[in-house]
């Protein structure tokens, strides 16, 4: 980059951006800025009719110009005697004509209004793209405003932003609010949410899934829920042959492995079993009552 000095009187000098094949939009901003502060802005401007023009200024800014194009870009606008020739072909080519540039802006407004932020995208990553897309628009002549920028940027806002952007349409006047101002909320309600999580919410997260393990446990054997040790010790020798399930109905126990101590044989218990006799059964049952059952 060229060194441009300033006036008389000042220590500060600017650096003369060089135009490249795909850097015209910011070069475009940086060049307009520098020939402001050198107060020949108005030489590349749109010219109303009478409008009279300073020779001393319009040379100086045909100058710049030439200073700011590439050596083979000069030799193709070296019959131009204006500065604002120069800068309207420049426009021409880089940006094309009223028909493609306003494809271009119509593209980048659909851009716009299909932009949402993701679960889990940084605002930072977010608002780079959707100010990276307004100074698009605005390089192509479109002004996007500071309130439609805020109004796009809270519309964009993902479902675990929704307390926050509530707040702030409640709040504040969104038509008077600062983009920077609406991305630094944004942000600290992000870094509230994606903070460290608390101690004690660590041991309620946990007492809580040994609970709904516990509540939720499934018998091996018998296929019962709900059951724990106590449980089975509390309902020792009551309702041996079936259990509750967890959705409450009766679930039969596999008595493969019981071996009755009246017949020997496998398959169910002595108060079940179809060789015993009347008086063996009302023994058996008072047996019961005493709740000390004999199991093998």
């Amino acid at each position: 980059m060229a060194m441009v000095p300033t006036k008389e009187g000042s220590s500060m000098s600017y650096q003369c951006p060089i135009l490249t094949p795909t850097n015209y939009p910011i070069w475009a901003v940086k060049v307009k800025s520098i020939m402001n502060a050198y107060n020949i802005l108005e030489e590349i401007k749109p010219r109303g009719l009478g409008a009279t023009v300073d020779p001393n200024k319009s040379k100086h800014a045909l100058a710049f110009l030439f200073q700011a194009i590439p050596e083979d870009m000069v030799l193709q606008m070296a019959g131009y005697s204006d500065a604002k020739q120069v800068w309207d072909g420049l426009k021409t080519r880089y940006l094309g004509v009223d028909r493609v540039r306003t494809a271009r802006l119509a593209t980048l407004k659909r851009e716009l209004e299909g932009l949402r932020m993701k679960e889990g995208e940084l605002v930072d990553d977010f608002t780079t793209k959707l100010t990276g897309l307004a100074s698009k628009a605005r390089s192509l002549g479109h002004e996007i405003e500071e309130k439609e920028l805020v109004r796009r940027l809270l519309d964009s806002m993902p479902k675990s932003f929704l307390q926050i952007v509530a707040s702030i349409e409640q709040c504040f006047e969104l038509d008077s609010m600062l983009f920077d101002e609406v991305v630094g909320r944004l942000k600290a309600y992000e870094e509230r949410i994606n903070g460290p999580i608390k101690e004690e919410d660590t041991r309620e997260r946990l007492m809580f899934t040994k609970k709904e393990k516990e509540e939720n446990h499934v018998c091996e054997s018998c296929g019962c829920g709900g059951s724990s040790q106590e449980d089975l010790g509390r309902g020792k020798g009551k309702g041996r042959g079936s259990g509750k399930g967890q959705d409450g109905e009766r679930v039969q126990r596999d008595k493969s492995h019981v071996k009755c101590y009246k017949c020997s044989e496998f398959g169910h218990y002595a108060n079940e079993c179809p060789k015993r006799g009347k008086k063996e059964e009302a023994n058996l049952a008072h047996y019961e009552d005493d709740n000390e059952p004999t199991l093998f």
